[in-house]
């Protein structure tokens, strides 16, 4: 694993960003957007995993990263419940949802394998590096 030096160097949270700005422009067409409820959910959840990543990072050590990582892992499943009411409600269709869907797998994926990696690594310091 390469240095880790700010958030912005997470693959999982590069991930989370494209992720989260797909679903903001997913949700601003026709009937999605008038769909206040969903709409704010599922934006609030995909903006959870970016949110957790990064101060899971500014806490330093292990502990608290792992637990702010596995609130970004339950935001990711989140998302993709909320997912499959836009698609079952017609607001996105089947090839959105599953372009999304499988960017939120790869970033539940990658947050994952950083929890282990976490859990398995000795780092006591303030920073993932």
């Amino acid at each position: 694993m390469s240095k880790i030096e700010r958030f912005e160097d997470i693959e999982s949270w590069q991930l989370a960003r494209e992720l989260t700005a797909g679903i903001c422009r997913a949700t601003n067409v026709a009937e999605f957007s008038r769909d206040f409820g969903l709409k704010d959910q599922i934006r609030r959840a995909a903006v959870s995993i970016m949110s957790n990543i990064a101060e899971g990072f500014g806490r330093g050590g292990n502990a608290e990263p792992i637990q702010f990582l596995a609130i970004a892992r339950g935001s990711a499943a989140e998302v993709q419940a909320q997912l499959y009411v836009a698609l079952d409600a017609g607001y996105v269709a089947e090839e959105q949802f599953k372009k999304y869907y499988k960017l939120t797998d790869e970033c539940a994926k990658k947050i994952g394998g950083f929890i282990r990696y976490l859990k398995q690594s000795d780092l006591k310091g303030p920073k993932y590096k």
